[in-house]
């Protein structure tokens, strides 16, 4: 919802100096075209302004560019072996003289205009707010094709348990440096850096304020399957960092019934190939055992790759070993207790050990075998 106020929005704009920031990689047709505008709304409300491009080493002459347009306060940083939209902001941020943190793309797919409205958002009380395509008055361009609007409404909707904002996928935003300070475990891969903030600095108040989104009109978009890939990437990284105990234990229930379909297609090939029954038995075990090891090592609790492997896999085969013990400690104590003359009691006793059996198991790898404070980077 846009936010309103009785104050004067040019005598709020005017005593707020502004930081914005640019990530930029080979942008030098729009560098002039957005400074133009950054110029105007400066002028046009008197506001004190900086403005930061972050540039990826595009070497396509933007540093010129922003040279030439001769402003004392626009600047262009240049980082060397490193890329990404998500990284250059937070540099950008942290280089940041002023109060108030903008960030918006080059290509003029984000409307300048609209920045005193967000400001004023902030002035209100609001955390942060965001230039949203979804809210009342917001809009896109009318040749978004079908593709567009479900890539756009999927993304949105994998965003939902994190925060209810109509569009975190926006990449026009203002915060306060204080709050932006404050945050930690910045991670961000990909694009989306709006959204690793509201998770990270536990923004419950945020506002939105509706803007027209324009396809841009010169250079190429930086929108491509990899950054689609790496939303999911990040998109996991904050869904770990929100729910941690609850996507560690889905993770791991994963792995093992991945390591179940392992461990009956190993038994079937080598009965297949006439290995007697108590050979492929163990050989299904086995091989279960080391990939999911593997995969709980890499995925499920993929900080640990940092460990020694060795020690961590004798780890987990021990605990596997005590899993299977109290998994079958726990079906013969309830089959000769209290399920003794249930029908079909033996079944149910089979259920209660498996889950005390993975409940071992999670716990034991979560919080010994894998535990964050055995590792050192």
């Amino acid at each position: 919802m846009e936010p309103h106020a009785t104050a004067s929005l040019a005598d709020i704009v005017v005593h707020v100096p502004v930081s914005v920031v640019i990530p930029t990689y080979r942008e030098a047709e729009n560098i002039p075209l957005i400074l133009k505008r950054l110029n105007e709304l400066r002028l046009r409300h008197g506001l004190t302004m900086e403005v930061i491009f972050v540039d990826d080493d595009s070497r396509d002459g933007s540093v010129e560019a922003v040279a030439a347009a001769g402003h004392d306060w626009a600047r262009i940083l240049v980082r060397e072996g490193e890329r990404g939209l998500s990284t250059a902001v937070i540099a950008g941020f942290r280089a940041a003289r002023y109060p108030i943190l903008v960030c918006m793309d080059c290509d003029l797919s984000h409307p300048p205009e609209a920045i005193p409205r967000m400001i004023l958002g902030l002035a209100m009380g609001q955390q942060m707010v965001l230039g949203s395509r979804y809210v009342p008055g917001g809009s896109t361009e009318d040749d978004w094709g079908i593709l567009r609007w479900l890539n756009s409404a999927v993304a949105t909707l994998m965003a939902r348990p994190l925060t209810s904002v109509r569009d975190p996928m926006s990449g026009f935003f203002v915060l306060q440096r204080a709050d932006f300070a404050a945050a930690r475990d910045l991670n961000p891969v990909g694009y989306k850096i709006a959204l690793e903030l509201i998770v990270k600095c536990d923004f419950e108040n945020v506002g939105e304020v509706p803007i027209r989104f324009v396809d841009r009109a010169h250079g190429q978009s930086k929108l491509s399957l990899r950054e689609q890939l790496k939303y999911i990437q990040h998109l996991r990284r904050l869904y770990l960092y929100r729910f941690s105990h609850a996507m560690y234990l889905a993770q791991f229930l994963t792995v093992g019934a991945l390591g179940t379909v392992v461990n009956l297609t190993i038994l079937g090939l080598l009965l297949f190939l006439g290995a007697p029954e108590a050979a492929a038995l163990a050989g299904g075990i086995a091989v279960s055992v080391c990939t999911n090891f593997l995969l709980n090592r890499r995925f499920t609790f993929s900080y640990a790759r940092y460990g020694h492997m060795g020690r961590q896999f004798v780890g987990f085969v021990l605990a596997s070993g005590v899993g299977f013990v109290v998994n079958y400690s726990v079906a013969i104590l309830l089959r000769q207790g209290p399920l003794t003359e249930m029908p079909g009691g033996i079944y149910l006793a089979a259920m209660c050990g498996i889950c005390a059996g993975m409940s071992f198991n999670f716990l034991g790898n979560r919080y010994l075998v894998f535990a964050k404070r055995f590792l050192r980077r």
